[in-house]
């Protein structure tokens, strides 16, 4: 390719008579593309003449013509030609080899864009729009499959020794998955610090709830630092109760009230919808576990003859049901339903929401993670109440809310 020189007197009239009428400044035929152009190949030159004193004698090494690609820039996509070597070891570093971006700028605009829930069709628009640049659904995972270490030493990090309080719950996505689309579930884990802090603790996929995947899942919290949980608050994980005791012995789980009352009225006609749950809400608003009983005796004896499968459930679950009775108020207020998780999945399902079906579970696994950091910089102080809470936890559980070694 012929060298030429570059007109900086015929580039500078050229481009105030295009911004006087109105030509772009950036994107594919902005007004200053060329000039990057100019400065990008005259710097792969550069690298390459330094190259070439480093390895024409000793390794006999010279030139070897040019090649053209296509670079993404900030102000734009554009044709750049870049020198080669006849021995393939020039290694540029302004655009290095393989790469087609001189700025994470445009990766990291297309990172925030994916954790935002947009999805390719709609960041391939808007970076057209904005910069001019077309880029494929190719490299498109290829930039986003770039916070997958990230991802994974997120999932690995070191947590705190004590959790009073962790909640868990599921989402479930359709995935393609051999030519089909499937559900797929995902459970996750929040726990709040002795401080008060919020924090993801980790995601897991689950073909199925068992008694060895919750214990897979505890065992890795506890190898991860976790000592000691207070309550773990759940729905009615198949296996959970088994899985917990034997992995944190001490924990009392609680099930969650607003689920056990959502899988109640799944057996009510709609007439009868309005009176019973006004009946069942009795159970927990009640001041200790006593007046509870009472009040589900009085709603099974109203009700009890034509819903017999959903006092049957209250009973079989009773005990975890009412775990949080014997906790102080204010610590009860947090553990008798999921409502914080939920809250977190509600964050989640903002940025999901666009999705029909995910091609894989890593597309999924990334939009969480994204999610789930955008949700974490919203937490940036403690639980509201907390520290009445911290009283009740410390009058509860003494020593054990800061000193997981009173377990030993």
């Amino acid at each position: 390719m012929e060298k030429k020189e570059f007109d900086f007197e015929g580039f500078a009239k050229k481009a105030a008579d295009e911004l006087r009428s109105g030509k772009p400044m950036v994107g594919r035929d902005g007004v200053f593309t060329p000039l990057l152009k100019m400065l990008i190949e005259g710097a792969l030159n550069g690298e390459m003449d330094a190259h070439m004193v480093e390895t024409r004698k000793p390794k006999k090494n010279r030139r070897n013509g040019h090649t053209q690609k296509t670079i993404q820039s900030p102000l734009g996509g554009f044709e750049v030609f870049s020198p080669r070597d006849r021995n393939s070891t020039f290694e540029p570093q302004i655009v290095e080899k393989r790469s087609h971006s001189i700025s994470s700028d445009i990766d990291q605009q297309i990172i925030a864009l994916y954790g935002r829930g947009m999805s390719y069709s709609d960041i391939q628009a808007h970076l057209m729009e904005i910069y001019g640049l077309a880029i494929s659904d190719a490299t498109l995972t290829a930039i986003t499959d770039r916070i997958i270490p990230q991802i994974k030493d997120w999932q690995n990090r070191v947590l705190e020794s004590v959790y009073p309080v962790i909640w868990m719950d599921a989402m479930h996505y359709k995935v393609r998955e051999n030519g089909k689309v499937i559900s797929k579930a995902i459970y996750s884990v929040l726990g709040v610090s002795v401080d008060g802090q919020k924090e993801v603790l980790g995601i897991y996929f689950g073909d199925h709830e068992s008694s060895s995947f919750w214990r897979q899942v505890l065992n890795e919290l506890q190898m991860r630092g976790v000592e000691d949980i207070m309550v773990v608050c759940i729905d009615n994980l198949t296996g959970f109760g088994d899985a917990v005791e034997d992995v944190f012995p001490r924990t009392d789980v609680q099930l969650c009230l607003v689920h056990q009352m959502r899988n109640s009225m799944k057996y009510m006609s709609d007439k009868d919808i309005k009176p019973m749950v006004a009946d069942l809400k009795k159970i927990y608003k009640a001041i200790n576990e006593d007046q509870a009983r009472h009040a589900l005796a009085a709603a099974e004896e109203t009700w009890g003859v034509k819903y017999k499968a959903v006092f049957r459930s209250w009973h079989n679950n009773w005990e975890r049901l009412t775990n949080f009775f014997k906790y102080p108020p204010a610590l009860r207020r947090i553990i008798y339903t999921t409502n914080p998780i939920e809250s977190y999945h509600r964050m989640v399902r903002k940025t999901t929401k666009t999705k029909g079906a995910f091609v894989s579970e890593n597309a999924i696994v990334k939009q969480i993670y994204l999610a789930t950091i955008n949700a974490q910089t919203r937490w940036n102080g403690t639980m509201f109440g907390w520290s009445t809470v911290r009283r009740d936890l410390e009058e509860y559980f003494g020593t054990r809310i800061n000193n997981p070694d009173t377990l030993n």
